[in-house]
């Protein structure tokens, strides 16, 4: 499925960020994301305010350098021709580099490739859900007789909501609708080939989603990126629990009891630490790992999650602190850092697409807000010490947690820098030769 992560560090075949150099021995899926310029007619989304600058800047070059040629021909300029030419080699190089990274994202973004090699380039979307579901399948039929970890990333729920025939129209939630009942039905197919090879008693397995809806994408009034009930914020937002909350669904016959709902906080991070344990390994003991075996949790050995304290955050900015506060049971969140809504009010930012991590669209917090979660999960109503008696005391306990969680971090090279993110041709992977890189290997197995 997607991997997102990257590819290359230094050249188109280096393969440095790829999931066959970060512990996986078989990739099939898409290294990058899913955005709209993989579908036909679709308007761009990629940096779509800095597009329509750059298209700007191009028309005001090419049209001075118009004017200096109509000029200079009239006679009513006088110019050399060589500062006109120049004019114009400039004006085509800035067109040519800008052009070159965001005219042709179909062909440099949406890509599949199996392990090092590129399948699709561009990707046709029709088909790859029926290609990430036989990969599934076909891996889980391989490793039948040992034991495997699958890790299935779904397209599915991510814009643009690529469905196929079969399922267009078949749920009362619009196109977003039809996307889940289309995932909806791929997860029951992998379940249903555990089955059938006799693992389902033997295997377990978690379903879960890495974000809350994404409120700002929508057509009209079409809403594509779900909803989140009473739960304030969605995709992007590090700190709101519409952002953050989402569910997870365990299944494992035997050894998990069935119908059991466990309203604990748990994170993403615990995969991890419940892996290496179910497969016998033993946790590197030279860092701080922040999950948490779940095991004990879902078997009910154990009432209370292992969070006493979770850290979200906004890219690299920490916006809000979860304390689980064992011995009374409440669950105290303080936001140091919240977006700014876009109107106000609208409980999203859907003049920009998503919600910024910091600069000018955030607000600052100090004190932070103070919600206990167990009262007000919607986090209608922040507290303060006038309403709340123990607000200055959890405050300081937020605070002190956050001061030691800080002094575990290790400095890293920022990997989201501008120059890290723009388009490089040198990284570019590339089915053929570059610029030339197209093909269809998935074809005659579609």
């Amino acid at each position: 499925g997607k991997w997102h992560q990257g590819v290359n560090c230094e050249s188109f075949s280096d393969h440095c960020h790829h999931p066959l150099n970060h512990g996986f021995d078989y990739f099939y899926g898409m290294p990058f994301t899913l955005l709209n310029n993989c579908q036909e007619n679709k308007p761009p989304e990629l940096d779509v305010a800095l597009q329509a600058k750059l298209w700007l800047y191009s028309q005001i070059i090419t049209l001075a350098v118009l004017t200096l040629t109509a000029g200079k021909l009239t006679g009513l300029i006088s110019i050399p021709w060589k500062i006109i030419a120049c004019f114009t080699l400039a004006g085509s190089l800035f067109f040519i580099s800008w052009y070159s990274s965001y005219g042709f994202v179909q062909y440099w973004n949406c890509i599949l490739m199996r392990n090092h090699d590129v399948t699709e380039q561009p990707m046709r979307l029709e088909r790859t859900a029926s290609l990430m579901l036989k990969e599934a399948v076909s891996f889980i039929k391989r490793n039948r007789h040992g034991p495997f970890l699958l890790f299935v990333s779904f397209l599915h729920v991510h814009t643009p909501l690529f469905t196929t025939a079969k399922f267009l129209g078949k749920s009362h939630h619009g196109l977003y609708g039809d996307n889940v009942e289309e995932m909806d039905w791929m997860v029951g197919k992998i379940l249903d080939s555990l089955d059938k090879e006799g693992l389902k008693n033997h295997t377990f397995t978690y379903f879960a989603s890495d974000h809350g809806g994404h409120l700002e994408a929508q057509d009209g009034s079409a809403q594509l990126g779900g909803w989140n009930g009473i739960y304030k914020g969605g995709k992007g937002m590090g700190g709101w629990e519409g952002g953050i909350r989402v569910p997870g669904v365990f299944r494992w016959p035997g050894v998990l009891p069935a119908g059991t709902v466990i309203d604990e906080p748990t994170s993403l991070m615990d995969i991890y630490p419940t892996v290496v344990h179910l497969a016998g390994g033993i946790l590197p003991q030279d860092r701080v790992i922040d999950g948490r075996n779940l095991v004990p949790l879902l078997q009910g050995r154990a009432q209370k999650s292992e969070h006493e304290f979770l850290f979200h955050y906004c890219g690299s900015y920490l916006h809000a602190v979860r304390w689980h506060q064992k011995d009374s049971g409440a669950i105290w969140k303080a936001h140091y850092v919240t977006p700014v809504f876009h109107p106000p009010g609208g409980g999203a930012c859907y003049g920009k697409g998503v919600c910024p991590c910091f600069g000018e669209g955030v607000t600052h917090h100090d004190p932070p807000l103070l919600f206990d979660l167990s009262r007000d999960p919607s986090e209608a109503k922040p507290l303060s010490a006038d309403t709340e008696p123990l607000f200055d005391t959890v405050i300081r306990k937020i605070g002190r947690a956050t001061e030691e969680h800080r002094r575990t971090l290790t400095p890293v090279p920022e990997q989201l820098s501008l120059y890290n993110v723009v388009w490089k041709p040198w990284l570019q992977p590339c089915c053929g030769t570059f610029p030339f890189c197209w093909c269809d290997k998935e074809g005659d197995s579609a």
